[in-house]
């Protein structure tokens, strides 16, 4: 049972996709995992056969447990059922290890902003750094920082404003987050990396990127803002104003292709965030500095073959927060992938896909 967010203990199996004795192979979809916050699809991280399902539809289990075993075909029943009952058996000193070797988020000083950070994954190389978009925080990234930590070094940190960071924007317009983004990288001591950014995390990314050139060694721009004039402003001017669960989840309902993933927990962490002293404030100055006059004030995506290095844009094509169709508005040097079946929150209902697209620009 993979973890998916610092909060998560349990989750329920909802449906298998391959049955036992299928074939499986590298990212196959393996089942859908249900939490308190979302569901989603556990991908094999293995190649061979499924030799055994042993989580049972509508199990609920705690993080680290079995839920099946790949094997090759010379592996015995009887090993395979003697594999199962010595990790039960010790499943206990697992799942404390699992526990205790859990990251943990941490406060850094970004030129004087307190600014939230969660590392994961110790490889050599540029690492990933993952920026959320407005009114997220760094779990939005929670199906993705933990598979790409895999391969590589992965920061995620909350925006001004956002999260656990301080509740000082600033003027919230691109250029004081991009700002306070580049003094984060200094004080992580990150002279480059690869920069993914959400929603307005891209057109953040995109900034530092053309401010600081040599800071950035590829992005991808998921669902981004900064690449054309358009946004809802019904969703920005909702989330600013929603304080009761109803509101918030008509709310957060537009963000995904399938409204019935935003969860009660969902919608009541968001609240408990909005409550806190300064939020209101913070992401009402960003709204109007980013999102001046119901447009986007600043279109960057003319800009990106200033840059020379890879980048790529990802969208989903049912994206009701910002079209899809900026993907096609971009230098022929970026590419473009629009996911169907899914909603602004890409990274989220197709974690695997993005995940791999992540990946393939890292490597490349």
């Amino acid at each position: 049972m993979p973890k998916w967010g610092l909060a998560m203990t349990e989750g329920t199996v909802v449906a298998w996709h391959i049955g036992e004795g299928a074939e499986v192979g590298v990212g196959d979809d393996l089942l859908d995992i249900e939490t308190t916050k979302i569901t989603n699809v556990v991908e094999s991280t293995r190649a061979g056969l499924l030799r055994r399902q042993v989580a049972a539809e509508g199990a609920t289990l705690p993080v680290g447990a079995l839920l099946a075993v790949i094997a090759a075909p010379e592996v015995s029943d009887a090993e395979i059922d003697a594999f199962i009952a010595d990790f039960n058996a010790n499943f206990e000193a697992v799942a404390a290890e699992i526990d205790a070797s859990a990251p943990e988020p941490e406060t850094i000083d970004a030129g004087g902003a307190a600014i939230n950070v969660l590392r994961m994954g110790d490889a050599e190389g540029p690492p990933i750094v993952l920026i959320h978009g407005f009114g997220g925080d760094l779990n939005n990234w929670m199906f993705n920082q933990p598979m790409l930590a895999e391969r590589h070094r992965v920061y995620a940190l909350d925006l001004p404003g956002h999260g656990r960071s301080t509740k000082d924007a600033g003027a919230g317009d691109l250029a004081a987050l991009s700002a306070t983004f580049l003094a984060a990288l200094d004080a992580l001591g990150i002279e480059a990396a690869h920069l993914a950014g959400h929603s307005l995390g891209g057109a953040v990314a995109l900034q530092a990127a053309l401010n600081r050139p040599a800071r950035a060694a590829s992005l991808t721009l998921v669902a981004s803002a900064g690449l054309g004039p358009d946004i809802n402003m019904d969703y920005i001017e909702g989330f600013v104003r929603a304080g009761r669960r109803k509101e918030m989840k008509l709310v957060l309902q537009a963000l995904f292709a399938d409204p019935e993933l935003v969860s009660r927990d969902m919608v009541d962490d968001l609240l408990k965030y909005k409550r806190l002293d300064g939020v209101e404030r913070a992401i009402t100055t960003i709204a109007e500095a980013v999102f001046a006059g119901g447009r986007q004030a600043s279109v960057l995506g003319h800009r990106l073959h200033e840059l020379g290095i890879p980048a790529q844009v990802i969208w989903g094509a049912e994206d009701r927060i910002i079209p899809a169709a900026h993907a096609k508005e971009l230098p022929a040097t970026v590419r473009a992938h629009v996911l169907e079946g899914a909603g602004h929150m890409v990274h989220m209902e197709k974690a695997g896909e993005v995940n791999a697209l992540i990946e393939e620009i890292v490597a490349g």
